[in-house]
C-alpha cells in the first residue's frame, strides 16, 4: 500500500521560501513519477511540477517554472518541492502525488494521479 506523507507547509510572507517534503512508502518507487499539485479556496486542482524517480528532468507548470524546484533523494524515500520567490496566488493547499505510469502526459500532470498524499497548507501573506 502506497503512503505519501507531506510536511512543510506553513505561512510565509511574500518573497519568502518555504520547503515541502514528501516521504514515500509501502513499495519500490524505481519507475513511478512523483509530483505535486495544489489546490486552492475555490479554484481547481493545478498541477505543479512532476519528476521520474530514476531519471531525468522534471517537468514545472508555467505559473511556477523558474520558482520552484523538485528534487529526489532516492535514499530516503523522499521528494522535496522548494518553493522561492512566493506569490500571494501560491496560497494553496499542496498535495504530494505518485503514479506508476511513466510517460509524458502523466509528466505534465495530465492524468488522474493514482496516489495521493493528505495535503500541507502553504500560506503566502502580502
Amino acid at each position: 500500500q502506497v503512503r505519501l506523507v507531506e510536511s512543510g507547509g506553513g505561512l510565509v510572507q511574500a518573497g519568502g521560501s518555504l520547503r515541502l517534503s514528501c516521504a514515500a512508502s509501502g513499495r519500490t518507487f524505481s519507475n513511478y513519477v512523483m509530483g505535486w499539485f495544489r489546490q486552492a479556496p475555490g479554484k481547481e486542482r493545478e498541477f505543479v511540477a512532476a519528476i521520474r524517480w530514476s531519471s531525468g528532468s522534471p517537468y514545472y507548470a508555467d505559473s511556477v517554472k523558474g520558482r520552484f524546484t523538485i528534487s529526489r533523494d532516492n535514499a530516503k524515500k523522499t521528494v522535496y518541492l522548494q518553493m522561492n520567490s512566493l506569490k500571494s496566488e501560491d496560497t494553496a493547499v499542496y498535495y504530494c502525488v505518485a503514479d506508476s505510469r511513466s510517460t509524458a502526459a502523466t509528466m505534465r500532470g495530465l492524468v488522474e494521479y493514482e496516489y495521493w498524499g493528505q495535503g500541507t497548507q502553504v500560506t503566502v501573506s502580502s
